[in-house]
């Protein structure tokens, strides 16, 4: 009989005070699936019940994830409260969508009306983990005037803890002299660039958290996996006896301790095989092979 993998395979960190599973599962691809179709409802309620019964206790959602007929905090309310102690739900302000699914950008001032519409749909008095969302890393100036903001929501008790996202290293600098960040999670993933390698390994010195999204997407972003790997991932997933998503997934693991994974899925079958990848130790010359794609 085959032993089923679970998340706590992956090995913990600590987010603050609270310690999570490395391997979690990110909410965006609960609302609907990577044509644009609606999700099914059952379908992904049911996903997210077996993510908590195969030891995911970290799940990364945002108010924005919304499709016209589903919204992810929502679907996690309803599959999941009363939420067990352990589970860790980590979500994202700063972008905002109104009803047509304009984007639109939120000031300081409007940052509380975000986390209020967080604690609403999920059911909860406070938040474990917020992200402040920096709108284009590249050219976005100081974030201190948003962070603040988010900083005064925790000394409030709406927020547990605080992270960053979408960031470069000054912006983490700047949020660290205006209160604790537990987390940066930026794009990453295997044929990232040399600084965003530098950045993770720059938190891991400061033990802050870096979680990457599109971790298995890459380059592909939210339209998903690109139909064709390059010959190293194939034939390395090959080798392993594991698909090229598994292997971005135990890669991305692999880049250090302080790393953790929210792949998304509203795929029962996928789930499993995501879940199934944190047991998978690839060896320093392998990280470093796939580093250097």
């Amino acid at each position: 009989m085959t032993e089923t993998i679970t998340a706590a395979s992956a090995g913990t960190w600590r987010l603050g005070d609270l310690t999570v599973n490395r391997l979690g599962l990110g909410a965006m691809r609960l609302t609907h699936l990577a044509d644009g179709s609606p999700s099914d409802r059952e379908r992904v309620t049911g996903v997210l019940r077996r993510a908590v019964e195969l030891g995911v206790n970290h799940i990364d959602t945002a108010a924005f994830y919304f499709s016209p007929l589903r919204s992810a905090n929502e679907l996690i309310n309803r599959a999941l409260a009363p939420y067990a102690d352990d589970l860790v739900i980590t979500t994202k302000v700063g972008p905002g969508r109104d009803a047509a699914g304009q984007w639109w950008w939120a000031e300081p001032g409007q940052l509380r009306g975000q986390v209020e519409e967080n604690l609403r749909q999920l059911g909860r008095d406070h938040l474990d983990v917020v992200n402040l969302r920096v709108p284009r890393r590249e050219t976005t100036g100081s974030v201190a005037e948003h962070f603040g903001a988010l900083a005064e929501l925790r000394t409030a008790g709406l927020i547990r803890h605080l992270g960053i996202s979408n960031a470069r290293p000054d912006h983490l600098a700047e949020a660290r002299a205006i209160a604790p960040v537990v987390c940066v999670q930026n794009p990453y993933g295997i044929g990232s660039p040399a600084e965003d390698h530098a950045f993770l390994e720059a938190c891991g010195e400061q033990g802050i958290a870096f979680v990457p999204f599109f971790a298995i997407a890459g380059a592909g972003k939210e339209s998903g996996a690109a139909a064709e790997e390059g010959p190293e991932v194939r034939d390395l997933a090959e080798a392993h006896g594991v698909s090229a998503a598994q292997l971005r997934l135990a890669w991305t693991l692999g880049r250090g301790p302080h790393v953790l994974a929210i792949p998304g899925t509203g795929n029962p079958d996928h789930l499993v095989e995501n879940v199934a990848a944190g047991s998978l130790r690839l060896t320093p010359e392998e990280v470093a092979l796939l580093g250097g794609l």
